[in-house]
């Protein structure tokens, strides 16, 4: 069933992003990962599109559907009274009417927000400027038009895969800024100074993702270059993924079982799940 949108948590959410005073969004790939992030502390859930296609046993290649997406964000925002974000690839489609329409849905399901990158997937080629911007500026005026807050975060993602440089991907965002994004986002920047040059080409929120050089900054060291959020990714999946391949490794090719012995025990487990679970849900 669709969740009725909930105007607090999507203006909470919305108040989040301060240039300066970073949070982090914590993004989860099932029930239980967003219940115990938001035990551990956090102030809100992502989706990640990498970590779904996991869970489907799909690798990340912008395959999932909207539908899917959509499903998905409401499993996470079921189980947790916190904010949610949906990581939407390149809003499912081309054209900007598919995009707004997107954001559409997101919003009347419940999302506090959604990034919209400029991918053309499936693959790894981008979209010209001009449709770029276009897209970015017909989902904006979706998200103006839903009756609660919505945080639209738009990305330049060509820097990432290697499709175009840093100066490229600053005119985006700075052209998807006047376009009505309310945050800006340049994945995997070549180093610290770059993530800097970015944050000052625009006042709007920055978000960057916690991996390769930038998972050794500090949250003291994201807010000195002006970061507004930071965001994991699939990072916490793919940790996860590795804690199996090392294990099963050492089990299946040497029969050797000690790895498990690093588990965390099951009643910490549960505890944590039951505090962060919705107040709906099967928190007592």
């Amino acid at each position: 069933m669709p969740r009725h949108p909930n105007r607090q948590l999507a203006s909470d959410f919305k108040a989040l992003h301060m240039p300066g005073q970073p949070f982090i969004l914590a993004n989860a790939w099932d029930a239980g990962s967003a219940r115990m992030l938001a035990a551990l502390g956090a102030k809100a859930i992502a989706t990640s599109s990498a970590a779904h296609a996991f869970t489907l046993g799909r690798p990340d290649l912008g395959q999932l559907t909207r539908d899917e997406a959509l499903a998905h964000a409401q499993d996470l925002m079921a189980a947790v009274d916190l904010p949610v974000s949906g990581d939407f690839e390149n809003g499912f489609g081309e054209a900007p009417d598919v995009v707004a329409e997107t954001v559409r849905l997101s919003g009347e399901v419940g999302l506090a927000g959604i990034c919209i990158e400029d991918t053309a997937l499936p693959g790894t080629g981008f979209y010209e400027f001009d449709l770029a911007v276009e897209r970015i500026r017909a989902a904006a005026s979706a998200a103006r038009a839903l009756s609660q807050d919505f945080t639209l975060v738009a990305r330049a993602d060509g820097v990432m895969h290697g499709q175009y440089d840093l100066t490229e991907a600053i005119r985006r965002i700075q052209a998807f800024d006047d376009a009505g994004a309310d945050a800006l986002y340049v994945p995997v920047p070549g180093s610290v100074q770059e993530l800097a040059a970015i944050c000052r080409a625009t006042n709007k929120p920055v978000n960057a993702l916690a991996v390769g050089p930038l998972s050794k900054l500090s949250m003291q060291d994201f807010a000195a270059l002006g970061v507004a959020r930071i965001s994991l990714g699939s990072a916490l999946a793919r940790l996860t993924h590795k804690a199996i391949f090392e294990a099963g490794t050492a089990m299946f090719t040497g029969g050797d079982f000690t790895p498990l012995s690093a588990m965390m025990p099951g009643s910490r487990v549960d505890a944590l799940l039951l505090a962060g679970a919705a107040e709906s849900g099967e928190k007592r």
